[in-house]
């Protein structure tokens, strides 16, 4: 967001838009947070039975094995009807599962070729052989799901953190009411102890806040008057009286749950490959158990009976359900795990992208520096209307939600400056306003939009000095007059020298993209310590610098936090947005940090590095065990039950290797 001025257009096009798009994130937001409320009542009663449930049949199953082994001796058919029970009981919940997935997407799966291979055991009189198989999928199965629930636990805590009633103050009483009918500028009241209802600022009152699920932080957070707080975190020490700043669907926390849910619900590249990749496999598995049944009896002397029963062992050992499982437990895991650490990854697909960035690019103002840019010089060419042009800055200023803007209308009030009608409010991106007030033009912005070389006869030698110093200045015209300039500074983020030198040791170039002039680029340059930057940047220009970076080093993330960075971050292969950034810089980026702070990026990429890791452990292992267990079922090495508790343990290991991101 190193351009001039990255303002919210307010002409009528413009706004119209933006009230488009609020509108459909609003409604996207309502319709999650409904979703999660139902899935939230499913789980903690439905959902926790039917996964017992699960788990219930397959132990039952086994119960009846057993039964059925200890009548086999007797003669009768009570073995093989007890085997029958097994099947039935053990089975019928993944061969309805597999049934359902293979008429949705028209495609044979690993859960029939499970089924396959256990009815043809029994075929061919291993009954207890195919109802071991029923037994250990089904039970690796409710494994499974228990497994996969713990990478989906963080939303649910989440969910349960979203008091549903707040506090409201009026008339000096208290009255309880719903959080979603809270509107902004209400007053709400939280005593010690209890949950913070809405985003707000506080208007009243001291205290200390636990603000670890929105932003990971261990300890409590000292907020007094005009702090803001977050919906979900907890109040600790003393009552605050809140005004409502968010609407419910619009606080932070609604859209950390919802940003979380989109997440688990995107699969990576690797993930999709080998979804498309199951059902190709399983036709090659199903062709190579025919041929097993067929040309060892005919070219190795084999029975017919042990070529049927060995094509059964090939269609357990060779089904992947230790790859398909290889990649969503660890990519899902390492997603809760960020979010507890105050990032949001948008999808699996970044975070494996993001262990491959060669360079990251970085906005200035808001990410490298603190965003919060402090009035230093102000002057004015004719004092004598001194009064006028500072309410008419004020009036066209007020409009934008740029750090720049805030700081000069901040310090205009503190002045208690009074406004003036504007109309016809204009942003050129990168460069500046202008408004027509009284019937003249105003305009406020750089140098090159407000005057050229007008400017530079006004200042001479004073720019030259302002922008050694780091300052951005900023012009004032009416008409064809330049009527003075304000001089602003903003300084570097505390943490910023300590990031930049962490990603430079894991061997990643930094590069400040700006659009600052050459020498306020320079000092912010070197006071953050970054390997290069780039001066004078328009919006459409980042762009252009991205898809450059891209061709030399490849893979390249942008930081940025504004609407102006917004292009550049849809452009990088991986968009990262400060916490505290646009709207549109929010919805764009793919990675978001809550607080602001650039260490989490190195910590992100080494938790993507390792995600990556785990994911091709499991991959290799899994394939390994495959091939070894085919290997070890053609040199008749392995016996059906054998070959089942190899498959499906593999399967089980990967899954619990993958959840090891849960706990770093």
């Amino acid at each position: 967001m190193v351009q001039f001025f990255s303002f919210n257009c307010v002409n009528d096009d413009d706004s119209t838009y933006q009230k488009d798009v609020r509108s459909k994130v609003e409604a996207n937001i309502n319709h999650n947070q409904t979703q999660q409320v139902n899935q939230g009542k499913g789980k903690g009663k439905g959902s926790f039975f039917l996964q017992h449930l699960e788990l219930f049949a397959a132990l039952l199953s086994g119960v009846f094995i057993i039964c059925g082994y200890m009548t086999a001796a007797d003669e009768n058919y009570i073995s093989v009807i007890c085997y029958l029970i097994a099947f039935v009981i053990g089975g019928f919940a993944k061969a309805k599962e597999g049934i359902i997935e293979s008429i949705k997407s028209r495609d044979l799966n690993v859960e029939l070729l499970m089924i396959f291979a256990a009815i043809g055991s029994a075929f061919i009189g291993y009954w207890m052989e195919g109802a071991l198989l029923i037994f250990i999928f089904s039970l690796s199965g409710a494994l499974e799901t228990y497994t996969m629930n713990k990478s989906n636990r963080e939303l649910s805590l989440l969910m349960k953190m979203q008091p549903e009633e707040a506090k409201v103050v009026k008339n000096g009483y208290e009255q309880k009411v719903s959080v979603s009918s809270l509107r902004i500028g209400d007053q709400i009241v939280v005593k010690a102890g209890e949950r913070i209802p809405a985003d707000g600022i506080i208007m009243k009152g001291q205290t200390t806040v636990d603000q670890s699920p929105i932003t990971g932080e261990s300890l409590p957070v000292v907020k007094a008057e005009l702090d803001e707080v977050f919906s979900g975190t907890v109040n600790h020490t003393g009552v605050i009286y809140i005004n409502v700043s968010k609407l419910a669907s619009e606080s932070l926390f609604s859209k950390i749950i919802q940003l979380v849910q989109q997440a688990e619900s995107e699969k990576t590249p690797s993930q999709l490959f080998i979804e498309r990749f199951e059902g190709l496999y399983v036709k090659l598995v199903l062709v190579a158990v025919l041929l097993t049944m067929v040309l060892p009896a005919l070219f190795f002397e084999w029975s017919w009976s042990e070529s049927f029963y060995r094509a059964m062992v090939l269609m357990v050992v060779a089904s992947p359900c230790a790859l398909v499982a290889s990649i969503m437990p660890a990519t899902l895991s390492a997603i809760s795990y960020s979010a507890r650490k105050g990032v949001l990854v948008k999808g699996g697909v970044h975070l494996e992208r993001l262990a491959h960035t060669k360079i990251i690019a970085l906005d200035k103002t808001g990410t490298l520096t603190k965003g919060q840019p402090v009035v230093t010089d102000f002057i004015i060419k004719d004092q004598a209307n001194d009064r006028e042009i500072k309410s008419a800055i004020l009036s066209i200023e007020e409009q934008s939600t740029h750090p720049i803007a805030k700081s000069i209308v901040g310090y205009l009030l503190e002045n208690k400056t009074e406004r003036v009608n504007v109309t016809s409010i204009q942003e050129t991106a990168g460069l500046g306003m202008k408004a027509y007030i009284a019937g003249s033009l105003w305009k406020i912005g750089k140098s090159e939009y407000v005057g050229g070389r007008k400017v530079e006869d006004f200042l001479r030698d004073k720019e030259k000095t302002l922008i050694g110093d780091g300052k951005t200045v900023v012009y004032i015209k009416r008409d064809e007059e330049i009527l003075g300039y304000l001089a602003l500074i903003d300084s570097v983020r505390e943490s910023t020298k300590k990031a930049i030198k962490e990603l430079q040791q894991e061997g990643i170039r930094t590069i400040m993209i700006t659009g600052d002039n050459e020498q306020t680029a320079s000092t912010i340059a070197e006071l953050a310590e970054v390997d290069e930057y780039i001066a004078n940047c328009l919006p459409e220009d980042k762009v252009n610098k991205v898809k450059m970076l891209q061709k030399k080093y490849g893979m390249v993330t942008m930081t940025g936090d504004g609407i102006n960075d917004a292009p550049a971050l849809a452009t990088a292969n991986v968009g990262i947005s400060m916490g505290e950034g646009t709207d549109v810089a929010l919805e764009t980026a793919d990675i978001i940090l809550i607080k602001n702070d650039l260490s989490k990026i190195r910590e992100t990429i080494l938790l993507s590095k390792k995600m990556n890791r785990i994911i091709k452990q499991n991959v290799f292992f899994s394939i390994t065990v495959i091939a070894l267990l085919i290997i070890s079922n053609f040199f008749q090495l392995i016996d059906l039950p054998f070959g089942v508790i190899g498959h499906e343990g593999s399967t089980i290991l990967v899954i619990l290797n993958g959840l090891r991101l849960l706990k770093l």
